[in-house]
Parts: C-alpha cells; sequence; structure tokens
C-alpha cells in the first residue's frame, strides 16, 4: 500500500492525546462501609471491572477513528501493476482505430462504437484539469493538440470510419510528438484497436506507459478482390484485351459457385465463376474487348457477405484512336519508317529535318526516332532530355558518319552508355531477350536456330556501371546492338548501327516490324490503372496544356457522382502534379477536369486492402508480443472497465473507506458510551 500524502502520516502521533486523557481521567472509587462487607466487595470488584472494560474500549474506538482520519487524509492506495501514481494534472493520448475493419460486429455493437464508448470512460476517469489528446487513422490537424475534458469528448462523438489505414507505429510517433511538447509529468498512452496483425508494429518507448484495448469482432468470412492489371502494357481497339486480377479468400470456409463480372462503362462485358479454398488466393484473367477509343472505366465485382466495401475494384485505361510518331531525319526520310507506319492507320509518322524542328511539339509524340543523325546539338540534347523524364520516348539510329563526341554529351547528360569507334566487319546477333517489353508475347516459341539480324558496321557500346542498360538484342562478342534505359519516367533506346541497308538486313528481318511497333507503343509515362485512398496521395497528369478551356488559370478538379473537390496542384510545364491527401472518404470513379463537361482524365480510387485481411492478435498474442514493463493490456469488456482505468489513473483508493472506518468507530463509542451503564 502507498499514499498520496504520506507526510500527513506524522499526524499519527496525535494518538497519544487519547490515551493521556483515559489514563488520567479514571475516577477513584471511595470506601463505604456496610454491615455485610462481603457483599459489598464483591459488588465493588464487579463495578469496577466493568467500568475498566467500558473505558478500554471506548478508548480504542476513539484511537481507531483518529487513525482513520489520518489515513484519509494521507489518501492510501493499492498501486495497480506497479504503476507509479504521479501527483498532478497528466496528459493523456487515445487512439480510437476508426479503419474500415472496425466497422465489423461484436456481440452487442459495431468495434467503432465500443471504441469510442471506451474512450468518453477513459476520459471521464480522469480530473478536471488533466490534458487530453484523441487521434485516429486520419491524423487530422485538429487532433494534434492537447484538450481538455469537454472539448475531447466532442471529438470522440465526431469519429466516422475512414479509408485511411495508418500502421501502429505511425500512430504512437504523431501521440508521442504531442505529448513530448506538453510539461506534465505524467504521459499515458491508450491504443483502443482490434489490431490486425498487419498493421500492428508496434516499437516500445520506456519513456511513456502504454495501454492496450484489443477489441474482438465476431469471426467472419471475407472474399476480396485483391488487385488487377493488364496482360500487356497497350490497349487497342477492337482486339482482346486480359485483364488479370488476384481474389482473396481469408475466412475459414471455401467459396464455390460464385460470380466475378466485369463492367466498362457502367456496362456488363464478362461475368465468370470461380471458387475458392479458404485461406487461399486465386488468379485468373478475364478479357474483353472495346470498340471505341478515349477513356474507359472498368469495375470488378462480387458479391461477399457482411464484409463489402472491398467488393469492387476500380481501374481506368485510355485507349489512343491514334499513335503519332516522329523521325528526326538528316536529309532525307527514312524509307524502311515510311514504309512500316504507312501500312497501318493506327500510327502516324511525322518526318521532319533535323534543321526545322519544333521543340513545342515534342510532348504530343509517342515516339521520336533519331534517324542517322551526324550529331545532336546542345539545344536538341536539352529538350530530348527533358521529353525523355517527362516520359517521351527516343529511339536513336546513329549515322556512320556520326560525331561520337557530340552524340556522347547527350548520353551522358541522362546516364547512358555511350559511343565509342566505329567497327567494320560481320557481327551476327545471337541473343534476342524475350522477358523484355519489346519482344514479350512476339514469339509463340523461340526456334532453337533463330536467325537473327546481321551488321556490316556498327559502334562499340561503352559501358557504365550507373547506366542501367537492359540488353534487347546483343552480339556474339557481349556487345549490344540494342539496349534500354530508364531516363525517370521516359525510356530511351540505342542502337549501336545505323537504319541502312548497307550496313545492317534489320529493316528486312522479320523482327523489325514488332520491334518498332512495340517501342512506340509501349512508349510515353506509365500512368497507374488504380489507386489507393490513403495511399497514393500524389497523381501525375499528362498534358495538361493541351486541354481547351476558357480561363488559363481555371482550377482542376476531381468530382465523382456524389462529391466534388479541387486538389492542391502544381503545374510543371506541360503536366501537373495533384495532391489529394484525405480530401477522398469513397472508393470509386473520379473525373478530372478544367471546363465543366469535358473530362481530362478518369481516375479509379479503392479502398486500401490491407483492412480486408481479418487476422487479428488475440489478447494473449498481445501480451506475448508486446510484452514489457512499460506496457499493459486492458481486456475488460464489461461495466467495470472504467472502475479499471480509475484504478490506472489512481491505484485501488481507500480513503473512502477510512472516512467509513472513523464514522464506524465513532458509532462504536456512542453507542458504548450510552448504552453501557456501569
Amino acid at each position: 500500500m502507498s499514499f498520496v500524502y504520506p507526510s500527513f502520516l506524522i499526524a499519527l502521533l496525535a494518538l497519544l492525546i487519547p490515551i493521556i486523557i483515559h489514563l488520567f481521567s479514571f475516577r477513584r472509587f471511595k470506601k463505604v462501609y456496610f454491615t455485610n462487607v462481603k457483599f459489598l466487595k464483591e459488588v465493588k470488584q464487579e463495578k469496577a471491572s466493568r467500568s475498566k472494560i467500558k473505558h478500554w474500549l471506548v478508548l480504542l474506538s476513539r484511537l481507531f477513528a483518529l487513525a482513520f482520519l489520518v489515513l484519509a487524509f494521507a489518501q492510501p492506495f493499492i498501486p495497480r501493476e506497479e504503476t507509479e501514481i504521479v501527483k498532478g494534472d497528466k496528459a493523456v493520448s487515445i487512439y480510437v482505430d476508426n479503419s474500415r475493419s472496425m466497422d465489423a460486429t461484436s456481440t452487442d455493437a459495431s468495434l467503432i462504437e465500443k471504441a469510442k464508448r471506451k474512450a468518453r470512460e477513459i476520459v471521464m476517469a480522469y480530473g478536471p484539469s488533466d490534458r487530453f489528446q484523441v487521434i485516429t487513422n486520419d491524423l487530422e490537424g485538429k487532433h494534434q493538440r492537447l484538450l481538455n475534458k469537454e472539448e475531447v469528448l466532442n471529438y470522440i462523438e465526431e469519429i466516422q470510419p475512414t479509408p485511411n489505414v495508418q500502421t501502429l507505429n505511425q500512430i504512437v510517433d504523431r501521440q508521442k510528438q504531442v505529448l513530448s511538447k506538453s510539461k506534465l509529468e505524467q504521459r499515458n498512452v491508450f491504443l483502443i484497436s482490434d489490431f490486425q496483425k498487419n498493421m500492428a508494429d508496434f516499437e516500445n518507448d520506456t519513456t511513456y506507459r502504454f495501454y492496450f484495448i484489443p477489441l474482438q469482432a465476431v469471426a467472419q468470412q471475407n472474399v476480396f478482390i485483391d488487385t488487377a492489371w493488364f496482360e500487356s502494357p497497350v490497349r487497342m481497339l477492337n482486339v482482346n484485351n486480359q485483364l488479370i486480377y488476384r481474389l482473396n479468400n481469408t475466412g475459414s470456409a471455401d467459396v464455390s459457385k460464385s460470380q466475378l463480372t466485369l463492367k466498362i462503362n457502367d456496362q456488363t462485358k464478362a461475368i465468370k465463376d470461380f471458387s475458392l479454398k479458404a485461406k487461399s488466393t486465386r488468379i485468373d484473367t478475364i478479357n474483353f474487348s472495346v470498340s471505341e477509343a478515349g477513356w474507359h472505366r472498368a469495375e470488378l465485382l462480387i458479391k461477399d457477405y457482411p464484409i463489402d466495401y472491398d467488393d469492387s475494384y476500380f481501374l481506368t485505361f485510355e485507349i489512343e484512336d491514334k499513335v503519332e510518331v516522329l523521325a528526326v531525319n538528316q536529309s532525307k526520310d527514312n524509307v524502311f519508317l515510311n514504309a512500316l507506319f504507312d501500312e497501318s492507320p493506327y500510327f502516324m509518322l511525322k518526318n521532319q529535318s533535323v534543321t526545322q524542328l519544333n521543340y513545342a511539339d515534342f510532348s504530343k509524340y509517342r515516339l521520336i526516332v533519331l534517324n542517322n543523325l551526324k550529331e545532336i546539338s546542345s539545344g536538341l540534347g536539352n529538350e530530348l532530355k527533358q521529353y525523355l523524364e517527362n516520359g517521351g520516348n527516343v529511339l536513336v539510329f546513329p549515322s556512320a558518319e556520326t560525331n561520337v563526341d557530340a552524340y556522347n554529351q547527350f548520353l551522358r547528360s541522362v546516364k547512358a552508355n555511350t559511343y565509342g569507334a566505329l567497327k567494320e566487319g560481320e557481327k551476327q546477333i545471337d541473343y534476342i531477350n524475350v522477358r523484355q517489353e519489346v519482344f514479350k508475347d512476339v514469339f509463340e516459341r523461340i526456334p532453337r536456330n533463330l536467325d537473327l539480324p546481321k551488321v556490316s558496321k556498327s559502334y562499340d557500346i561503352t559501358r557504365f556501371s550507373g547506366a542501367g542498360e537492359e540488353t534487347i538484342l546483343r552480339f556474339r562478342d557481349g556487345n549490344s546492338f540494342l539496349g534500354k534505359y530508364n531516363i525517370k519516367q521516359g525510356k530511351l533506346y540505342l542502337a549501336s548501327t545505323a537504319l541502312d541497308e548497307k550496313t545492317t538486313n534489320l529493316p528486312s528481318h522479320a523482327i523489325f516490324v514488332p520491334m518498332i511497333y512495340k517501342i512506340a507503343l509501349v512508349g510515353g509515362a506509365v500512368r497507374p490503372l488504380a489507386y489507393e485512398i490513403g495511399e497514393d496521395n500524389l497523381v501525375e497528369v499528362q498534358n495538361v496544356n493541351d486541354i481547351p478551356t476558357d480561363n488559363s488559370e481555371t482550377q482542376m478538379k476531381l468530382k465523382s457522382e456524389e462529391e466534388e473537390f479541387i486538389p492542391a496542384q502544381k503545374v510543371l510545364g506541360n503536366r501537373a502534379i495533384l495532391t489529394i491527401n484525405n480530401q477522398l472518404k469513397d472508393a470509386g470513379f473520379y473525373q478530372l477536369y478544367k471546363t465543366a463537361g469535358l473530362p481530362m482524365a478518369f481516375y479509379g480510387f479503392n479502398f486500401n486492402r490491407q483492412e480486408s485481411v481479418l487476422d487479428y492478435y488475440s489478447s494473449d498474442e498481445l501480451k506475448e508480443n508486446f510484452k514489457a514493463d512499460n506496457v499493459s493490456f486492458i481486456d475488460n469488456d464489461n461495466a467495470e472497465f472504467g472502475t479499471t482505468i480509475g484504478e490506472i489513473n489512481k491505484g485501488v483508493v481507500l480513503w473512502k473507506w477510512c472516512l467509513i472506518a472513523v464514522l464506524a468507530f465513532l458509532l462504536i463509542e456512542i453507542l458504548l458510551l450510552r448504552l453501557w451503564k456501569n
């Protein structure tokens, strides 16, 4: 047992006062003689004995009453789990998990409602001068300060489920930021959550006292669409496009005879049956085709009860009606490129002389081909570098009369390998990288003795460790014929020879057509198909200046069927960066526009799938994994929860019992004096 004010115990010396009074106030008996002496002696002895007993009992009653009165002022308590009770005001931080998994129900209410109720009980267990912080997964600015009781209770009432997901460490870091600024001596951290295993990455800090309050939901079944992506990086009109998706079953029961539906622009395009064993994952494909160019909104949909916030997966993609290619020529057009692109209505080739380039038009081309240029000027090199960094695609075929130094100045600026000496003599290509996106899915199988192109003149490629070359075609001597380099968002393809039948038979070879087509198709910045609410807070928009608008300073807006808002935006040349932060609350499709009725792009936003994995720490697992001297676990889920919190704050308080004991012993004294006759 400990005392809040142990100095009051010195008042126990006052117990000497009633002892002294009693010792000096006993009445002396006078001798009275009677004829029957023997009888009177017996009466005297009996009265004296009874009087002494009564006086000692009265003395003890007064001593106990006074002793317990002193103890009441000293405020005795029994510490709970050896928690040190600190006098004065306290700083308390309470985390209320309001993620989507807290929508699950327990025996009597949803977990989030139980969490809010427990948060209120924690606040009420403290004193009126204590200060509180309440924090949720939204990490809002208004929650980053200490509040009084009334304010924090109002904030607790406002808590609603959110799509935002934070790890336990992220939450605790924010709590410590606020508490560390407080000058209050005692700082307690309460964590109320269902403690999903994939989010509970707690790192202890012994300077704080942590209290884990786990909430357990009723066991539930959940099947959800985890993610989806396309087999090919390019979607085309009137062909089968393969969409790959992944399904997860986190429940303990198998699922059979369920259906997955694919909707494109709100129209059902395909339906596929599936079965899924318990605790398993399934990856499958679904095919569809579209007949119109432009933006398309795709939704994968299943039906699963009771958890349905992850039953849809939203993604968007754009199909262009044409791909524009620019050929930059030294003097004349390349007949092979003209013949290749003239055969396809999907590609539009424009030839320009290197002396007549309009750099401002570079951004509208998917691919720029440098055809047999003798040199790359510093001005052209700077524009090509900017074009590449913004997601452009450049294919280089050097001239046999190239100014190597001028070329290498540009190549060094983008951190690519450089050209060496021009070597004459026949060289055979003997390796083709079929795993690379240029040749992926081009061949059903690779013949053992595949006849690949040859060259009669080629430049050696000088390799650098930081260039990051990805070889596409390679000579037998190990030199690259065609290599790829990722330049920020763009791609640079570097050939070692001119596109000329005098130096190579590539233009007449079978791989020439698919190689050039695929390089043109896979060019440009890769835009995500889908975004995750709370995770993907930055959205990049390309070609923002190409969208007509009545006012050049009109802000871009994101709009769904139910809401509209203006994200923070920063324009960088012909692209813009949008900052979403916590403005999105619902999953679905959002259109971006400057002028009403003229969408610039469509985006699909989905809830975080980490919340869909219903795997939680039990109370015993929490105690086993996070056991420490400064960590306590409260799994009390009944009406005594508030009492338990009070004991954490003040220990098992005994001063009230001391006052009851004072009154009891005073009553005993009164009864002794009134009812015990001598």
